[in-house]
């Protein structure tokens, strides 16, 4: 009898899961089709022309003296960003901090995990595609009072106490009619890959951040040695003074002056130096490390090469190539498939089910003959009046998918605005730079003729300071400026969204987007052999 049960069970199991899968097949996914979004129809970044980042000449003069040259930059029009773009500022000590922070950076290992919950929820929605079985085994124990009409029990018996033992497989399957639950997992598949979009932002975020650290300490280096140098300077032209002041050529108050002016450039080297420990923190920070221990590299703009060939990516490709992109259109396609499983709620649905078991005294007993039960079920059921409850729920995801297209839009327009920026930037910076140079040049060459003229007695303090002043001046902002070319040269390959490693052939995407892992294609003739 019990495999009799078994036989039956197994029957109607088999009779709801055809069913159910010949209904998912047949079912329609109700909402709309995401379709992605074109790429905008533009043929540039900047209005006209893109003109060259570094236009007129390279070099400058002063009094007949020429300058230092300062390096050209080109744009390379449709050429594409490296994936290890950080590399094109040739400093081994950038190269190995950026494989640091990426190793070891716990906002990449957070966003990692993000993707792996988002997966995982993806394939426990899919399970519902199946049929859902469980199995229930249940001991009760009974006290009958008066059991007079128990079979076997004597007339008379005041209580009868006994066991019972069922054991019981319940299948239950709720046919996906109208693809609610497609709809559902193909909105959790683009929150995975939303995820994945979020890592790659991460990475860039992160890269950035580390390069743009990098250069903002080589500045602070840059400035902190500017300083100095007048501090000499300075302190140079005070013993001067005071020579002469020994000597009754030079007045109290001239002396007094050029100490004071010596307290006041002093004076700018604390807070620079705590901006440079400070900055040492964040690199130490990014890098994923405690700031008790700090990373061994050190920057300064001496060894932080300006690349010289600047690659701009077509427009058509920047939607592609921006992971915030990518993400806002994954978001997008999310929200669409919300609006497909707000209406599936609203329609009529069925649910199948079968139940079998056996029910005996004891546990034994429970696989005798004759101890079997099925039940076969079915139910229809649909909303008739909720208040318009799922209407709006409707509604709501109708326009969550306004808001989503407009975030996408806005998104797009920023990333556009974004490189703008970087280019408009680039193509003034070698302006600044050579003006700052000449200016740095002229003032250094000013304070020497004051120097000397002091040291004759040839000139009053005013002129004096006012030549360390302006030369103090022009060192710090000819330091600032070159750190500012070079950053702005790492903010248009962020702004172009770095190139993520998407045919990677490794497991670890880390080792492609260090450039450790073998190209593609290097790796498809290695398996041809």
């Amino acid at each position: 009898m019990a495999s009799g049960v078994s036989n039956r069970l197994r029957s109607a199991t088999s009779a709801v899961a055809i069913a159910a899968m010949s209904l998912a097949m047949s079912g329609c996914a109700v909402g709309p089709n995401f379709q992605p979004a074109a790429a905008p129809d533009v043929t540039g970044y900047v209005k006209g022309n893109l003109a060259s980042a570094d236009p007129g000449k390279e070099t400058a003069s002063v009094s007949g003296k020429e300058t230092a040259p300062v390096p050209g930059q080109r744009f390379l029009n449709g050429a594409d960003v490296s994936t290890r773009w950080w590399a094109a500022f040739k400093s081994e000590p950038l190269n190995e901090l950026v494989r640091e922070s990426v190793n070891h950076n716990p906002n990449l290992q957070a966003a990692e995990a993000a993707i792996k919950i988002a997966r995982y929820n993806a394939l426990a929605q899919r399970g519902l595609y199946f049929p859902q079985i469980t199995g229930n085994s249940t001991t009760q124990q009974n006290l009958v009072a008066n059991p007079q009409q128990v079979p076997g029990v004597p007339n008379g018996t005041p209580q009868y106490e006994f066991s019972l033992v069922t054991n019981q497989l319940t299948v239950s399957f709720v046919p996906d009619i109208w693809g609610g639950n497609v709809r559902a997992v193909e909105g959790l598949d683009a929150t995975a890959e939303q995820q994945l979009f979020q890592l790659e932002a991460a990475f860039l975020t992160l890269t950035s951040n580390v390069v743009t650290a990098a250069i903002q300490e080589a500045s602070l280096r840059g400035q902190i040695a500017a300083t100095q140098r007048i501090i000499a300077i300075e302190k140079r032209l005070l013993d001067i003074l005071k020579r002469q002041q020994n000597l009754g050529q030079a007045a109290l108050a001239d002396v007094l002056a050029q100490d004071a002016a010596l307290a006041q450039a002093e004076e700018l080297l604390p807070p620079l130096e705590k901006q440079l420990a400070q900055q040492r923190d964040l690199l130490t920070s990014l890098a994923g490390q405690y700031a008790a221990d700090e990373v061994r590299q050190k920057f300064d703009l001496a060894h932080l090469k300006l690349p010289t060939n600047l690659p701009v990516s077509v427009p058509g490709k920047l939607v592609n190539q921006r992971p915030d992109v990518r993400a806002a259109e994954a978001n997008m396609h999310s929200a669409a498939a919300q609006i497909g499983v707000a209406i599936a709620a609203r329609l009529p649905n069925i649910t199948l089910s079968a139940n079998g078991g056996s029910a005996a005294f004891n546990w034994p007993q429970t696989f005798a003959p004759g101890t079997g039960f099925f039940t076969l079920g079915a139910a229809a059921t649909a909303p008739i009046f909720d208040g318009l409850t799922l209407y709006h729920k409707q509604k709501a995801a109708e326009a969550a998918l306004e808001q989503a297209e407009a975030q996408y839009r806005a998104a797009v327009i920023t990333a556009f605005q974004n490189v703008a920026d970087a280019l408009r930037a680039l193509q003034s910076d070698a302006r600044a730079m050579r003006a700052a140079r000449r200016a740095e040049d002229a003032a250094k060459a000013s304070l020497d003729i004051v120097e000397k003229q002091l040291s004759e007695g040839q000139v009053n303090q005013l002129a004096v300071l006012n030549a360390q002043q302006t030369y103090l001046t022009a060192a710090v902002v000819r330091v600032q400026t070159e750190a500012n070319r070079i950053s702005d040269t790492a903010a248009l390959f962020m702004a172009l969204g770095g190139n993520w490693p998407a045919n990677c052939t490794v497991p670890d995407w880390r080792q492609c987007a260090l450039g450790e892992a073998p190209a593609p294609e290097v790796v498809a003739a290695t398996e041809a052999k």
